[in-house]
């Protein structure tokens, strides 16, 4: 039976930098390594609210990245 060992978490900002010429909104992400695995939803959010304060862009989404490896 296979198995999935967490590996890394990672915590991803995208922001709302402007508007091309058709008006779709341009977006830029930024991402941050080194996670706790064990850091729950609302830390992940807490985090994403303390950083956008610094940032001028506008905070469209906020994503976890985890990896794993797969042991047969």
């Amino acid at each position: 039976m296979a198995q999935a060992l967490l590996e890394g978490t990672k915590l991803r900002l995208v922001f709302e930098v402007g508007m091309d010429e058709d008006g779709k909104s341009i977006l830029r992400a930024k991402t941050f390594s080194n996670v706790k695995k064990e850091a729950t939803v609302e830390q992940f959010s807490q985090a994403a609210q303390a950083i956008t304060v610094l940032c001028k862009d506008t905070l469209n989404k906020v994503e976890r990245n985890d990896s794993s490896e797969i042991i047969a």
